[in-house]
């Protein structure tokens, strides 16, 4: 295909188009970062897109630290301008330096995280993290997790003050000037240090969030939970009320009708986030979905991250509102840059890199594009979908990544390779895409392939074994598994439960505020 660069008036690559005579895919911005992820997606877009997409209706912008520096952050505001403007996003994992690697690269200064200005640049909503499965292979849920992470306010949007002893006043002044200023808090700071921290909790896109929550998990037939931790910090009572106000009016039927509620008493459930990270634990068959807080979404979806082996395989997509109503959809993988193969990769080493979070990421982004474009949606539809099947026929034949497949996974290039020759015997096919159906679950590799493992005390873990195996078969009966869940804490609640915990909670709560 050709290749077109643009350029900026300081000279610097802004973005850049891909060209070819294949079909012509609808427009979307494309977002590029560094490191493993980036050389990863390189090969990726040469070998298994270029040949079959024009994409020369793509818009392309580089935010690689050096990037951002060369263009004094320009490139970041030109980037969420693009996004606003077409509605479709794919953003590669990206660099916010440290003042080590601000020295490396030799940057005039620390750029912040592009992800502010994105969520700002899009009116974002929510960031949606869900589980990803490969049909036929067992990972750790067995069936779909959904997440959704308030998307503004909270601990990120925090500013703070180190300061000493003295007092501090918190006063909310109206827009409205004619009205009288509040004061929210004051107090007297006793100790030589203290982190005095102000932020705030947004709550008027929360029904749009309830609404995106509510028909995801309808869709994919999960029951729905939402998770505060309201019984102590008051302030977040707003956000479940908004919450089931939306449900009770426009879902609760529709989820009784689906029987996604019989468990639940008939009704939405609320979660403590304590409760929230054990039910996580407990709850391996999936089929559940949860809306939180802006942090409490961040913490709790790494904790679904190990359930589910790695970040690899949980999505990371923030949703916005354009003005007209439509929704803007960024699509990324949840993971980072990946700076340790990446450091391999420079010394020539083999590396094994696992890009389904960031292809199913890319894939997604292409399909939003295309409902924003029907005209082609047919094309685009029949190579995402083949595209996804190719890369999941390589896990299921072992021909996939060392994180899964074991010393014997291919590495990063041989599985690029892999996949290609599979996507081009797929696409030369006429009809529409074919899809895995089987039923087969193979058992995902030992966790001991973990880089992990290593730092664990076997002789500790064979002592833990034994204390439960009582009888000494070397084998833990169901007696026995029940034992070992009581003593760990971890032993699944009744709903009703559950709800009495919840009670305890706050009545605890009210003691201690008294």
């Amino acid at each position: 295909g050709v290749l077109t660069t643009r350029f900026l008036q300081n000279g610097s690559r802004a973005w850049r188009s891909f060209a070819t005579k294949k079909f012509v895919a609808p427009p979307m911005t494309y977002i590029s970062g560094e490191e493993m992820s980036w050389y990863t997606m390189k090969i990726i877009r040469e070998q298994w897109v270029e040949p079959f997409i024009d994409t020369s209706k793509w818009e392309y912008f580089d935010l690689s630290c050096n990037s951002r520096d060369d263009t004094n952050d320009k490139v970041l505001h030109d980037a969420v301008a693009s996004g606003k403007r077409l509605g479709a996003i794919f953003k590669e994992p990206t660099i916010t330096p440290t003042t080590e690697q601000v020295k490396e690269f030799g940057l005039k200064k620390p750029f912040g995280s592009p992800n502010g200005a994105m969520r700002r640049g899009w009116n974002g909503i929510t960031i949606s993290r869900d589980t990803i499965h490969i049909p036929g292979i067992k990972l750790g849920f067995e069936r779909p997790v959904f997440f959704e992470r308030h998307a503004v306010g909270g601990e990120y949007g925090a500013s703070w003050k180190g300061v000493g002893k003295g007092k501090v006043l918190t006063t909310y002044w109206p827009e409205d000037e004619k009205e009288k200023p509040v004061i929210i808090d004051g107090r007297v700071l006793h100790d030589d240090e203290s982190a005095v921290v102000v932020y705030d909790n947004p709550l008027d896109n929360v029904e749009d969030l309830a609404h995106i929550f509510f028909q995801r998990c309808l869709e994919a037939n999960i029951v729905p939970y939402v998770v505060t931790k309201k019984t102590v910090f008051k302030w977040q009572e707003g956000f479940w009320q908004k919450m089931k106000k939306v449900f009770d009016a426009e879902y609760k039927e529709k989820f009784l009708k689906a029987g996604l509620l019989d468990k639940c008493g008939g009704e939405l459930i609320h979660l403590i986030s304590d409760a929230a990270t054990m039910q996580i634990i407990r709850w391996t068959g999936g089929g559940f979905g949860m809306a939180c807080h802006n942090y409490d979404g961040d913490m709790l979806t790494d904790e679904v991250a190990q359930v589910h082996r790695s970040p690899g395989f949980i999505t990371s997509n923030l949703v916005g509102k354009s003005e007209d109503g439509s929704l803007i959809k960024e699509f990324e993988a949840s993971h980072g840059t990946v700076a340790d193969l990446w450091h391999m990769h420079l010394r020539g080493e083999e590396t094994s890199m696992n890009p389904l979070g960031m292809v199913v990421a890319l894939l997604g982004a292409m399909d939003h594009a295309a409902a924003l474009h029907p005209e082609s949606q047919a094309e685009v539809t029949k190579f995402t979908l083949s595209c996804r099947e190719a890369v999941y026929e390589a896990f299921r034949t072992g021909n996939g990544t060392r994180d899964l497949m074991g010393p014997s996974g291919l590495t990063t290039e041989k599985f690029v390779e892999w996949v290609a020759k599979n996507l081009e015997a797929r696409m030369a096919k006429e009809g529409p895409a074919e899809i895995f159906t089987g039923e087969k679950v193979e058992a995902a590799p030992s966790k001991k392939l973990r880089k992990r493992y290593q730092a664990v005390d076997e002789d500790a873990m064979k002592a833990f074994f034994d204390k439960f195996d009582t009888d000494a078969n070397g084998t833990i009966s169901f007696d026995e598994f029940v034992d070992m869940t009581l003593d760990l804490g971890i032993a699944p609640l009744k709903a009703e439960e559950l709800k009495k915990d919840e009670v305890r909670d706050q009545m605890h709560a009210e003691a201690e505020r008294l």
